[in-house]
């Protein structure tokens, strides 16, 4: 991680700061800049704000009004890896108040006494994660309302619900959400930042604990498991149902070919 440029930060008062998570990927090769203020992630002023771009797909903008928003979204578009329909989104306020002490209350602004680039970057990087952890939450929650009709029926029925490709899309899907819900961000992985800037720590600390992003990956962690786990009892399921097919298919070729030699031995043919 390395910093450049000046360490004032955006002009004092109230800033709104936009996180979204446009794709599964940004593409920041290339994107190298002289006035770079950081590079992991690439951070960097943009108009009258702040900009930061993570590599699994989130971008945090700072203190731009609408226009440079759309100038920055804009030039970002190409380099977009597999680019979201309706991107996921999250909003915070930041308070620029140097008499009052520094904090986060639930629901409120984020206080600051001042704003430098390394404080911006930490709340970037904190909101780029709860934007992240949201999209991933909502995906594992679309397979949890897709796996529990199958579970419900096979618990009604005792036997395994629907057809064969039906059962087999379910678990593609729920594996696909795993692979790419695991491998997207680690959230238990603190910024570079805090490297050089010890004493971010306590604010990096309080973030955490606003936007609770280690309870919310500890409960995707668990229901990553769930689905993990059912997908793998699904596919046993499957191997099993055939199993006893062909186990009933093979005694009744052997039923037939006993009765069939019963029969030659009682028409005198065998």
């Amino acid at each position: 991680m390395s910093a450049a440029g000046s360490t004032s930060g955006p002009p004092p008062g109230r800033l709104v700061a936009r996180a979204l998570l446009l794709g599964d990927r940004i593409d920041t090769v290339g994107l190298e800049r002289s006035d770079a203020l950081f590079t992991t992630p690439l951070a960097f002023r943009s108009g009258s704000g702040f900009v930061a771009l993570f590599r699994y797909g989130a971008a945090v903008l700072v203190g731009l009004t609408p226009i440079e928003e759309d100038e920055v979204l804009r030039g970002l578009r190409h380099r977009i890896v597999k680019p979201f329909v309706k991107p996921e989104e999250e909003i915070a306020a930041i308070e620029l108040a140097p008499e009052r002490e520094e904090q986060i209350p639930p629901g409120g602004p984020i206080t600051l006494r001042a704003l430098p680039p390394e404080r911006l970057l930490v709340i970037a990087d904190a909101l780029a994660k709860s934007v992240a952890l949201a999209r991933d939450e909502h995906e594992v929650a679309s397979v949890f309302d897709t796996i529990e009709p199958f579970a419900r029926r096979l618990a009604d029925r005792g036997r395994a619900p629907g057809a064969r490709r039906s059962i087999l899309r379910v678990i593609g899907n729920a594996l696909l959400v795993q692979h790419r819900v695991s491998g997207r961000v680690a959230v238990e992985e603190k910024p570079d930042v805090l490297w050089d800037r010890p004493d971010l720590e306590r604010l990096y600390a309080r973030l955490e604990d606003e936007y609770e992003l280690k309870e919310r990956a500890g409960a995707l962690s668990a229901k990553l498991a769930v689905i993990g786990d059912t997908a793998t009892a699904m596919t046993d399921l499957i191997h099993t149902e055939r199993s006893l097919r062909l186990e009933a298919i093979i005694v009744l070729l052997i039923v037939v070919e006993v009765l069939v030699t019963f029969y030659q031995l009682a028409t005198g043919k065998g």
